[in-house]
């Protein structure tokens, strides 16, 4: 049987700092033995389409048409 997970003030306040401020991500907590021995996050950044399109347009050139 599992043994019971003991998260004292100390952890709960670096679960607490892992989280606030994610906007987008992840935050795994990983237990070995019934204790907390690591949290990991990970942040994930999202921008918009209209952003990138704007983006696109001022690093790469037009390309200029030529008619026939």
């Amino acid at each position: 049987m599992a043994k019971p997970l003991d998260v004292d003030d100390l952890w709960t306040k670096r679960i607490l700092q892992s989280v606030n401020g994610l906007e987008y991500g992840s935050v795994q907590i990983v237990v070995h033995d019934g204790r907390i021995v690591q949290i990991e996050r990970t942040e994930r950044k999202r921008f918009e389409a209209a952003e990138q399109q704007v983006r696109r347009t001022t690093i790469e050139p037009k390309q200029q048409r030529t008619n026939p």
